[in-house]
């Protein structure tokens, strides 16, 4: 049977109902929250681990996890040959200083970070889910902050893991434990500051685009080309005796800043042409180029979350 859909029914203002089905009006239990609020540190240490987790593909498909899992591999493969051949032949020392070894493996580290920094900051420009996690109880700064600190994190964790295998690998050797605690603190400490400035250029570069492809091959150019410029003018410089430039020319790129700060403060074997380190003046410079760079990279940041709203 038909519901009475009849012009006196209508202007009845009755509702039309069939017959046989229940018009009453439930209370569905809409009440207001009055638990714990767990607030914006919260939501903040939430997006700082699940940005680190990514940076591992870790919660993500499994195809997420192959990259950084192989460059991992190959990143802890030299450590491990470096302690076998240390244990075969009774070595005193082991073949390479802690603090040589990310410099080594600089390429490496590169491709790592042109990996992940895009995966953490480009996409959620691309498909618009900044203003989402600003719709929580946090602010421009706590999403830079998270995502910095969980980049910097994850690069420590990436360039750290090899140090350990080294130190573990060369006290089973029954090496010298003063010296190896000694060259181990002074590696994490170049990889602390490494990691920090990586993680600061990496991030504002692939910021800059929500194309992760362009930002995959921005980080690369940038981290890779100034360096070897630079290289090579160290080597003329060096090749045309003009030695006192060498450690000057090192402040033209991220990775030979790096490299001259660690020699001059944490006694590292300077990777500059002829070994030549920076001198006092030189180093008061390049912890001001230091400063500045990161500082730069998270003012830099902050504008451009501004304007990404």
């Amino acid at each position: 049977m038909r519901p009475d859909t009849t012009p006196e029914a209508t202007a009845s203002g009755a509702a039309t109902v069939p017959p046989g089905a229940d018009a009453s009006i439930h209370n569905i239990g809409y009440r207001h929250y009055d638990g714990p609020r767990l607030g914006r540190s919260y939501a903040r240490r939430s997006l700082l681990i699940q940005s680190l987790r990514g940076a591992y593909g870790l919660g993500r498909s499994a195809k997420s996890k192959v990259l950084p899992f192989i460059l991992l591999a190959v990143m802890v493969l030299p450590a491990g040959i470096l302690v076998a051949v240390a244990v075969a032949t009774g070595a005193d020392e082991l073949e390479m200083d802690y603090t040589q070894y990310w410099l080594a493996l600089q390429p490496v580290i590169g491709l790592y970070l042109a990996a992940q920094a895009p995966q953490s900051v480009s996409l959620d420009l691309r498909f618009h889910t900044v203003p989402l996690y600003f719709s929580r109880p946090i602010e421009r700064a706590d999403y830079v902050a998270a995502k910095y600190a969980a980049m910097a994190a994850a690069l420590f964790l990436f360039t750290t893991a090899p140090l350990v295998i080294m130190y573990a690998g060369a006290l089973l050797a029954k090496l010298d434990f003063t010296d190896q605690t000694t060259g181990f603190l002074q590696g994490l400490a170049a990889n602390a500051l490494m990691s920090v400035v990586y993680a600061g250029v990496g991030l504002l570069v692939a910021a800059l685009t929500p194309r992760r492809g362009f930002g995959v091959a921005a980080i690369i150019a940038v981290l890779t080309i100034p360096y070897f410029a630079v290289s090579t003018v160290q080597a003329i410089a060096e090749f045309q005796d003009a030695q006192g430039a060498v450690p000057w020319l090192g402040l033209a790129s991220p990775t030979s800043l790096l490299d001259g700060f660690q020699s001059f403060f944490l006694g590292a074997v300077s990777g500059f042409p002829g070994g030549h380190e920076p001198s006092a003046a030189a180093a008061a410079v390049y912890v001001l180029v230091l400063v500045a760079l990161v500082a730069g990279c998270w003012a830099a940041l902050m504008r451009r979350y501004r304007k990404a709203l």
